[in-house]
């Protein structure tokens, strides 16, 4: 086999501008099947990916799963185990978006199936392959900047008005809110940069009216290894914060701004199209020094690509996955822990035990 009929099911923000597009660029895949229940969606999914077979509903997908090697879940989050455990029963590879699983109980149970199964199961974590986390992470990785006390990171919004949608209106059951969106990312890039964490103290807020969960999120890790992780996500922050501050013992790094590979995504721009690919201008490159002389220091090109590129590998040619989904799990484990922390307004300790109450660091 030398390529893989990828069925994207669902498509709306997560599968036509992430999935698709990524799939479609990749040499060694080819998107076979867009399962949604929207005619407009169904539509838009014809005119950008002309042959796609478009399908209703995942029952009609596994009832006919010809074709399909690969199967990526994009549907909203309450359906994520179910559909991957189903997608690894008909035989096919599952790439599932995050989060992983709404619980820890849920993820653990695939993740079992998974490994009987003896199918490539991963988690679409693309914010690991952000220019900006690439940076800090080489740096990390070259010592550039000594032992790291603290590490901030947020994504940050101001969007007063809602948009609606089960993300701001859905609850526990649907993992709905800041914290199971925009946080899994965050927690991924922590647990990526520095290892488990000890410990976590969450504070959540739903600040706009009409909003039933969590819009305003604030989350400490103190990792096993010492460092400290302070994590922001909002929809309601008028000024933004920098996207990373990294602060060790002899330098530190800082950078504002996102990742542009998003914004390329939305405007229809694509990898390989011949524009340049995940690359930000110089203007908004971040600084590396100590005291009042920090340097402007190149960002990495941003990678989504890589990700689709890993995937295949895995499948094809037995290559590690691209996120083990035992990562992802972890990842769980700690929002679950900061639903706790911010229920209780504690400091949860992830061997079980609760401490006093946490800092107040809005």
């Amino acid at each position: 086999m030398s390529s893989l009929g990828v069925a994207i099911i669902g498509y709306g923000l997560a599968g036509a501008v992430f999935h698709a597009p990524l799939v479609a660029a990749e040499p060694r895949l080819r998107l076979a099947a867009v399962v949604t229940g929207s005619a407009q969606r169904a539509e838009q999914a014809r005119q950008e990916h002309p042959g796609v077979r478009v399908l209703p509903d995942a029952d009609s997908l596994f009832a006919d799963m010809s074709g399909i090697d690969l199967v990526v879940v994009a549907a909203p989050n309450r359906v994520h185990a179910e559909l991957a455990r189903r997608a690894l029963a008909a035989g096919a590879a599952v790439v599932v978006d995050k989060p992983f699983a709404v619980t820890v109980a849920e993820a653990e149970d695939l993740l079992r199936y998974a490994r009987g199964a003896g199918g490539v199961l991963t988690v679409f974590q693309n914010r690991r392959w952000d220019g900006d986390f690439r940076t800090v992470r080489r740096l990390v990785a070259e010592d550039a900047l000594g032992p790291v006390r603290r590490f901030e990171s947020r994504f940050q919004r101001w969007r007063p008005v809602p948009k609606g949608g089960w993300r701001e209106l859905g609850g526990p059951a649907d993992a709905a809110g800041i914290l199971y969106d925009l946080g899994s990312h965050l927690v991924d890039q922590a647990l990526t940069l520095f290892g488990p964490a000890a410990s976590v103290y969450c504070e959540l807020a739903h600040r706009r009216p009409g909003v039933s969960t969590d819009d305003d999120m604030f989350l400490a890790l103190t990792h096993t290894g010492g460092v400290h992780s302070h994590l922001w996500a909002s929809a309601v922050a008028p000024l933004l914060g920098p996207r990373f501050r990294v602060l060790g013992d002899r330098a530190g790094y800082e950078v504002h701004g996102l990742d542009p590979q998003e914004a390329a995504l939305r405007a229809g721009h694509r990898p390989g199209d011949g524009t340049p690919w995940g690359e930000a201008d110089e203007a908004d490159y971040g600084v590396l020094g100590a005291g009042d002389d920090p340097a402007p220091y190149p960002t990495l090109p941003g990678d989504y690509p890589a990700f689709y590129a890993a995937t295949a590998a895995a499948v094809l040619d037995g290559a590690p996955a691209p996120v083990d989904p035992a990562d992802a799990l972890a990842g769980l484990r700690v929002l679950e822990a900061a639903r706790e922390s911010a229920a209780k307004g504690v400091i949860v300790s992830l061997g079980g035990a609760s401490g006093s109450a946490g800092p107040g660091l809005w």
